[in-house]
């Protein structure tokens, strides 16, 4: 990068860092550090939900998931807004009028003190991975410019955010939140155009459509019903409702955003809103990937978009190397050439169009063909590095095609995208790890100005926890969805224990503590066989609990619990 670049990512990141320690100064008490006082309004109640779920990944890996297997992500959350009405129906009065820390403390009103510390448990051990891999992502961005080791790059990037989370608490992450959301969808909506205005020889957006679309790249809706197929309309309404009711109503990551609002009203009108605005800024997202791979069918395209990885392939093995680069080099000129073609001829209409586009297909799957031969070279080499170079697409593109200044701010935006996730989940870390584990256990009660400094400590505890998970985070793929599988692994037995205490009165705690632990190694096992794709495992995860109590019923008839 030039120096005006790393002028603007340096200055633009201690601003963030500098702004997150002076609005969270101050703080004296849990209610303060953990749920800022519960004094937050809907519009950043909106923007800290955003921000909490829409992490680097999001920015990073959803362009190279479109480019790779086009648009068909967004159904993924087709279930959102359905769910979120759902929440603010049932879930958010509950929590608001028990006035609780975490979603998990109702559970014990509910149930026990057991079924609380299990379903706790279960959260912290999900979203302490995840973290750990919302961390590597921005992670291998400096890894790739700076030629830095990634485990330095990894310990760099999750130490700078803790400064502002350790210090400000809830407080300090809904502020800054707020800042960085502005200016990441400043700068990706900025980035896509600047996309459209580098198309080559004057190709226009429409142009650049009609390319993504004849490469299969605009599949937004598919409607062919696959169990293992994991984008579809079938999985992302059912299995996206659950995964979505799951994560905004019972993850504390997302709870703890909207138990800081001023009210109910504050609440239900951040959430009804992320319900109705995440699907078109994720269609956005998705289509700069889609835009992307037009723009690489029109100019020369690298064999593979993970250099540093392509580059110790030729270096250890030179002649496999280079007869990829030649078959590279003469698809890319045939496949750059029938773009071009099928641009000239579109308004025509004519039998050489439609042949035209039979010969870009079939040149695309060679090219991809050829990528996978490349891909799995690289696999079986010993150089430790990502499995995929889906990552690395967008990156690609940012590096070697924009100009100076909006490289630096888009490296930022990254960042600044990461910190926003992973300050929201250490901080909610932190008060489940203290409130559900750690105070549960503790026969004294510590006063305000212990516990706070135990809320520092379990934070900076998980900061340290989440960066030793994104040091094993390099072969997992595509980051998008290795961090959706491993929420799904849990998230379903979560939602399954609030959908039994909200929904069934006649089961108590021994029941459905058990019926959780037999729903967990449910959807362990049928992921492990791989019978149906990952979304769902969140309905089978809630079904599971579900059917376990009932059956449990069965043996043994409890009172009704009132919750």
């Amino acid at each position: 990068m030039s120096n005006i670049d790393w002028t603007v990512l340096i200055f633009t990141l201690v601003a963030v860092v500098v702004y997150g320690v002076f609005i969270g100064r101050g703080q004296k008490s849990n209610e303060s550090y953990l749920k800022a006082d519960n004094k937050m309004p809907w519009y950043i109640v909106l923007i800290g939900i955003m921000a909490t779920q829409a992490s680097a990944i999001t920015f990073l890996s959803a362009p190279g998931q479109a480019y790779t297997d086009g648009m068909r992500f967004v159904q993924y959350y087709f279930g959102l807004p359905l769910a979120m009405i759902v929440i603010c129906i049932t879930f958010i009065p509950i929590f608001q009028r028990l006035n609780v820390y975490t979603a998990y403390e109702y559970l014990e009103n509910r149930f026990d003190k057991k079924t609380r510390v299990l379903t706790s448990l279960l959260f912290l051990f999900s979203r302490g991975l995840s973290t750990g891999i919302s961390i590597y992502a921005p992670s291998i961005i400096l890894s790739s410019v700076l030629n830095w080791n990634i485990y330095l790059t990894n310990v760099l990037t999750g130490g700078i955010l803790l400064i502002y989370t350790y210090v400000g608490g809830a407080k300090a992450i809904a502020h800054t939140q707020k800042l960085q959301f502005l200016i990441i969808l400043g700068t990706m909506a900025f980035a896509g155009y600047l996309l459209i205005q580098n198309m080559p020889n004057g190709i226009g957006f429409n142009d650049a459509l009609y390319l993504a679309g004849k490469s299969g790249k605009l599949n937004v809706i598919t409607t062919e019903f696959d169990w293992k197929d994991k984008y579809n309309i079938w999985s992302g309404l059912i299995g996206g409702f659950f995964l979505a009711l799951s994560y905004f109503g019972t993850d504390q990551s997302q709870v703890g955003r909207y138990i800081t609002a001023k009210d109910n009203t504050n609440a239900k009108m951040g959430l009804l809103l992320n319900g109705l605005v995440k699907i078109p800024m994720q269609f956005a997202i998705l289509l700069i990937g889609a835009l992307l791979f037009a723009f690489f069918s029109l100019k020369p395209a690298p064999i593979y978009f993970n250099e540093r990885s392509y580059q110790y392939l030729k270096e250890t093995k030179p002649e496999q190397a280079a007869a990829f680069e030649k078959e590279h080099q003469d698809l890319q000129l045939k496949f750059n050439a029938e773009s071009k073609e099928i641009l000239k001829l579109k308004e025509t209409h004519s039998p050489q169009l439609n042949k035209t586009i039979q010969d870009f297909k079939d040149t695309q799957t060679q090219v991809k063909a050829l990528h996978g031969r490349v891909e799995e070279a690289i696999n079986h080499s010993n150089y430790n590095a990502e499995k995929t170079d889906t990552n690395y697409i967008f990156l690609y593109f940012v590096k070697n095609t924009l100009p100076v200044g909006m490289i630096g701010l888009l490296f930022a935006v990254i960042f600044l995208a990461s910190w926003g996730s992973i300050s929201a989940a250490l901080n909610s870390l932190a008060a489940c790890s203290l409130k559900d584990v750690h105070l549960i256990f503790k026969k004294e009660i510590p006063d305000d100005a212990t516990e706070l400094r135990y809320s520092r400590l379990h934070t900076l505890a998980w900061g340290i926890f989440s960066i030793g998970v994104a040091m094993f985070a390099t072969q997992m793929g595509s980051l998008i969805e290795a961090v959706n599988v491993l929420g799904s692994l849990f998230y379903g037995p979560i939602l399954g224990i609030f959908l039994v205490a909200f929904y069934y009165k006649k089961v108590n705690g021994a029941i459905v503590f058990i019926s959780a632990i037999l729903s967990e190694i449910t959807v362990i096992a049928v992921y492990q066989f791989d019978i149906v794709s990952f979304l769902w495992l969140n309905v089978i995860g809630a079904a599971a609990v579900i059917i376990f109590s009932a059956i449990g019923l069965l043996f043994y008839k409890p009172k009704a619990v009132n919750s």
